[in-house]
């Protein structure tokens, strides 16, 4: 895996012109100023467990949030996919899910456990971990479970807006990018590729002139270690140095509850509480307001799918 970081990063340097030229037309081609600071605030994990669908349904509704992608393999995906189905006009992509991280709460999946045995950890679940997936798995059998997620969420009447990675697992190595963009471009979903991230992850794949790609110039995310109290001025502190482009912020959204408390036992970070750091931050006055100060727009998903597929739904 560390061969493949440094062999996108050289890549990164090779394409980043190319890559800044497309981006500088995004703005015009959403009808915006050719300089606009572009926003899409997107809330991962829908569909893992009933707290977080509630609280990314609520951030949607009070305009919290302008994005979010769904988790097809988890146990509350039916609920989020009804409310999404009957929602259209929500910007919901899927969380293409080969991981099951939580100790105790897990889940396998799409495919029956006997087509893709190198997913499955011990019980029947997905691994842990990024690194026991590539240790483990084939590219066919990535291919082939992610494809499946996809037809189950249309198969549920989502019309999904865009792909991207559950812990990154498919920027791992060249083969599950491969199939991660080869599946977004079959079935004309854009798949979310950054082309620098300012967040806790790294190794980011390199922005490509291909179809369905329009790479994320900058993406944020809330880093472990921060304090409680620190939350409200890292976002605000994000607002007010975003820069024109193309830009993501991605949140964690769910409340502090006794259902949260329990999948997330064990795991601070991403857990029950920071979940609803970042959902109280998102919905707060305050937010909102910093990013009305500094002119950002907020957009979707959805407006990318129909520039890149133009008639998709």
């Amino acid at each position: 895996m560390i061969q493949f970081k440094n062999l996108l990063a050289a890549l990164l340097v090779a394409l980043t012109t190319i890559a800044a030229e497309g981006q500088q037309t995004l703005a015009a081609r959403l009808g915006y100023d050719a300089g606009a600071k572009l926003l899409i605030i997107h809330a991962d994990d829908a569909g893992a467990a009933h707290s977080v669908n509630a609280a990314t349904i609520a951030a949607f509704e009070g305009g919290g949030i302008s994005s979010s992608s769904i988790m097809v393999p988890c146990p509350w995906f039916p609920e989020i996919a009804a409310y999404a189905a009957a929602h259209p006009g929500m910007d919901f992509g899927l969380h293409l899910t080969l991981t099951a991280e939580w100790e105790y709460y897990k889940w396998g999946g799409a495919l029956p456990a006997a087509e893709t045995p190198g997913l499955l950890g011990p019980g029947g679940y997905f691994y842990a971990s990024v690194e026991e997936v590539v240790q483990h798995a084939t590219p066919d059998e990535v291919e082939r479970e992610i494809r499946a997620q996809v037809e189950r969420a249309l198969a549920f009447g989502i019309k999904p807006s865009h792909l991207d990675s559950h812990m990154g697992t498919l920027f791992a190595t060249p083969e599950f990018f491969a199939a991660y963009l080869k599946v977004g471009r079959e079935y004309g979903i854009p798949v979310f590729v950054p082309l620098r991230a300012n967040d806790a992850a790294s190794g980011a794949p390199p922005a490509s002139a291909m179809p369905g790609v329009i790479p994320v110039d900058n993406l944020y995310m809330m880093n472990p270690g921060i304090a409680a109290e620190g939350w409200p001025s890292f976002y605000t502190g994000i607002a007010g140095k975003l820069q024109p482009g193309l830009n993501e912020i991605i949140v964690h959204l769910a409340h502090d509850n006794e259902e949260m408390q329990a999948v997330a036992a064990g795991h601070p970070d991403f857990g029950a509480a920071w979940r609803q750091r970042d959902y109280d931050v998102m919905v707060s006055g305050d937010f909102k307001k910093r990013l009305a100060e500094n002119g950002i727009r907020l957009v979707t998903w959805r407006q990318i799918q129909q520039l890149e597929y133009p008639g998709k739904d």
